[in-house]
């Protein structure tokens, strides 16, 4: 995968502004408490991760599950870091 390429969004004045809050969305197994696990995972790569904010939504066949967490962060580095310490779960398909 490869990364996100932001510096045109930073030419035009656009794109994520730091320190902030994100969201981020996890999809994975359904069988893994996904709902617990992704926000252990951003605490343990050291974000602030906004508790009250922890949102889920199972798939229609019930096999997977979205999880939508709010952090804080002070730079595109942590950002970048969140996307990363997800990815590295085996029972993470893919963040947003």
């Amino acid at each position: 995968m490869q990364p996100i390429d932001f510096s045109k969004a930073k030419q035009d004045g656009q794109g994520f502004q730091f320190p902030g809050e994100f969201e981020i969305t996890a999809v994975g197994n359904a069988s893994a408490n996904l709902p617990t696990h992704v926000p252990q995972l951003l605490e343990r790569a050291g974000l602030h991760v906004l508790h009250e904010s922890v949102r889920h939504r199972h798939s229609g066949n019930g096999n997977f599950v979205s999880v939508t967490v709010s952090f804080r962060c002070e730079n595109r580095e942590q950002y970048e870091a969140a996307h990363s310490a997800l990815r590295e779960s085996p029972d993470i398909r893919y963040t947003l």
